[in-house]
């Protein structure tokens, strides 16, 4: 996506994302105890029945499962969503990035007229050496995408599988990317409302606006795999 200031986020040692304990040791699939602490899957590495193309009933042909990921394998596959909305909730997912890629993880997503990248903020999935869209810091891999940068010690290389966790609560938004805390922040604070005037989003209504939403995988024209995609609702930050 597009251009302004970047914002790093006070670090001073790996903060181990929230459930990174409880994880099953088979793709897709949840352990007892995440189980126990409430997470269903959003993928089960056979279906995507749980997930749609934007403004669509069905899923675009250029989406397809392969090695137990969902995979958006050419342009033209349209942005996804799931089927539900989440209002607070702990989302957690593995993403894979073709080298010179782009592509993100929208949250808090409407369904309007415009596309869901006028109104659903967005963690950034990028080839960050090969990509155009890595010169500004808050536009590589983990950030809250032309808002957040994520520390570069959270940043792995195309081809390689990162995970991310995302939580939100009542406006309070946590990420983590490969069990660093990238992103900490309350929509619509002093904070936020300082790196978006700056941001290309600043003149954009109803932009991070909504209290609840979609979560959204993007089709930016290049391959990206996701898997390990699972949700909880939640009703205290972890």
């Amino acid at each position: 996506m597009a251009p302004f200031i970047l914002a790093l986020i006070p670090f001073t040692a790996p903060l181990a994302s929230p459930g990174t304990a409880l994880a099953a040791e088979t793709d897709n699939q949840l352990s007892p105890a995440e189980i126990g602490a409430g997470w269903s899957l959003l993928f089960d590495g056979k279906s995507m029945e749980q997930w749609r193309n934007y403004g669509k009933e069905d899923v675009a042909p250029a989406w397809r499962i392969r090695n137990d990921a969902i995979v958006m394998t050419r342009r033209g596959g349209g942005d996804l969503i799931t089927r539900k909305t989440w209002q607070n909730f702990e989302l957690s997912l593995e993403w894979k990035i073709s080298e010179g890629g782009n592509s993100g993880i929208f949250f808090l997503a409407d369904e309007s007229k415009n596309p869901i990248y006028v109104h659903a903020p967005e963690i950034q999935i990028l080839d960050n050496e090969r990509h155009s869209d890595n010169k500004k810091a808050n536009r590589r891999s983990g950030s809250l995408y032309d808002m957040i940068a994520a520390p570069a010690e959270s940043q792995k290389a195309a081809g390689e599988w990162n995970k991310i966790t995302l939580a939100h609560v009542d406006g309070h938004l946590k990420a983590w990317q490969n069990d660093i805390l990238s992103v900490d922040i309350v929509i619509g604070s002093e904070r936020w409302n300082a790196l978006l005037v700056r941001s290309k989003f600043a003149t954009w209504s109803g932009f991070g606006e909504q209290p609840l939403g979609h979560i959204g995988l993007q089709d930016h024209g290049d391959e990206v795999s996701f898997k390990n995609l699972k949700i909880r609702t939640l009703s205290v930050l972890p």
